[in-house]
């Protein structure tokens, strides 16, 4: 039976390219070949599984893990997705500019890069970018407006009284087409009434 001192005895003279099996080596895969590789990263080696006697990983996997995220992932799409408030969210690396902005793990929201662009600066945690058509991921430069928190705030009152007062006027027309319906429905059978009675009427 392979004993832990054993397995750092081998280990110690181990040479890169060097085949044995998975249960020489005190792996679960018993029966299966391993070469000793090097990771092309970071130069860590480790048993890798061989297939015709060559490594079938060439880094390790931190390294792989670190290669394959941001843009290297094969499933990036730009870094941009929609966050649960609506606002779109982007991902920027600390090679950029705008670095500065970001929040945890470089994200920024897509607005405040635009407007920050647009102004060709970093902006304020105090500044704040709104959306003059209330579109939240609208990020169109047309359709920002750096403000004040405070400004921010009233422009926000007013819209949303704005709001309010639109739900109560789509409200009221909803109320008057529905009355309109009912009218129409009562003419039209009070015609058919007349209509029977005129018929009923001998000549």
């Amino acid at each position: 039976m392979t004993t832990a001192l054993s397995v750092i005895r081998d280990k110690i003279s181990e040479t890169t390219g060097e085949i044995k099996r998975g249960r020489d080596i005190g792996l679960k895969a018993l029966g299966a070949a391993h070469t000793w590789n090097c990771c092309d990263m970071c130069g860590k080696g480790r048993w890798v599984a061989a297939k015709h006697g060559m490594a079938m990983y060439q880094r390790c996997r931190a390294c792989s893990s670190i290669a394959r995220r941001g843009k290297a992932s094969p499933t990036w799409k730009g870094g941009k997705k929609k966050n649960q408030d609506g606002y779109i969210s982007m991902r920027l690396f600390p090679e950029n500019f705008f670095y500065p902005m970001t929040q945890r793990r470089g994200h920024l929201l897509e607005h405040r890069f635009v407007m920050a662009q647009h102004l060709g600066r970093c902006l304020h945690s105090w500044e704040i970018v709104h959306h003059i058509n209330g579109a939240r991921d609208d990020n169109r430069i047309e359709n920002l407006q750096l403000v004040s928190d405070d400004r921010h705030k009233q422009i926000t009152i007013l819209e949303n009284k704005v709001k309010r007062v639109e739900g109560r006027y789509e409200e009221q027309s909803k109320q008057i087409r529905l009355l309109k319906y009912q009218v129409a429905e009562l003419q039209r059978k009070i015609r058919e009434l007349e209509y029977e009675h005129n018929l009923s009427i001998p000549a």
